[in-house]
């Protein structure tokens, strides 16, 4: 009869059930003793878009695209699974974006700590280098709904409204020139928990990307959505019952996003 190692007796002391019953075959029913490929959530979402872009037929239904960072991309987040007990978009963007709305069905593209710089590289054409998100021609979607670059406020260069505002207005590009057909709802930075980000930052860089917006460049086919003055009290504070964790909103931010995004579209179509 083989010792059960020590290990694994701690492990039936602490009641940890799956690894216990591993003990019992040996140190070898570790998952931590096999090799396997590290593989972080922004990986995952990379993937999960890569497949959604690759199906023609669903991309030929698709409106509406999304993008942007976590901020995007929680809108497909239930339950947080790093804050318990808070909750994301899913319930919302199911209402208004899955598909129950045809004119509104939409593809998400937000990946969860993307810079202005790792989304300009993943709508990048293959062709030069990039993931080619947007490449699929059967990809028309009639609006694009961007918000992007409070991460780069984060680690930043300097000026850092400045590198900001210029990462946005590169994305603004770079969308214009992979689908000119479509037309973009530039929506505002949210603000953040801290009123000196939202001061040095987030409130001067929307109000330039806001007079973008009107510019002859960009106003034909531009749309500025400003979100900003939903998610503030009237002391100009984040409304904190509207977000998780200073940042990202929950659901009830989330419903206060798409009850201003829903009729600025509708608005935009007339």
């Amino acid at each position: 009869m083989h010792p059960i190692p020590r290990a694994c007796l701690l492990a039936a002391a602490f009641l940890l059930g799956a690894n216990s019953a591993a003990c019992a075959a040996g140190a070898t029913g570790y998952a931590s003793t096999r090799p396997e490929r590290r593989v972080e959530y922004w990986q995952r979402r990379e993937a999960t878009i890569e497949a959604q872009v690759a199906d023609a037929a669903r991309m030929r239904a698709v409106k509406l695209v999304f993008v942007g960072d976590s901020i995007t991309d929680f809108w497909l987040l239930g339950d947080d699974p790093w804050i318990p007990g808070h909750v994301h978009g899913r319930r919302i963007w199911d209402e208004s974006f899955g598909g129950a709305v045809p004119r509104n069905r939409a593809l998400d593209i937000g990946v969860s700590g993307d810079r202005t710089e790792h989304l300009l590289y993943r709508i990048l054409p293959r062709s030069e280098g990039g993931r080619g998100e947007l490449d699929d021609p059967a990809l028309a979607p009639e609006f694009f709904v961007l918000m992007v670059g409070i991460n780069n406020s984060y680690a930043p260069e300097a000026p850092v409204a400045d590198s900001v505002y210029e990462g946005v207005v590169a994305v603004m590009r770079a969308l214009h020139a992979r689908k000119p057909g479509a037309r973009l709802m530039l929506q505002s930075l949210l603000p953040t928990s801290e009123p000196a980000r939202n001061d040095a930052v987030v409130i001067p860089v929307n109000a330039r990307l806001a007079r973008l917006a009107r510019s002859p460049e960009f106003a034909p086919y531009t749309t500025w959505l400003d979100l900003y003055p939903s998610f503030v009290d009237a002391r100009g504070r984040q409304v904190g019952a509207l977000f998780v964790d200073g940042l990202h909103p929950n659901e009830a931010g989330y419903r206060v996003w798409r009850d201003r995004l829903v009729p600025a579209l509708d608005a935009a179509r007339r």
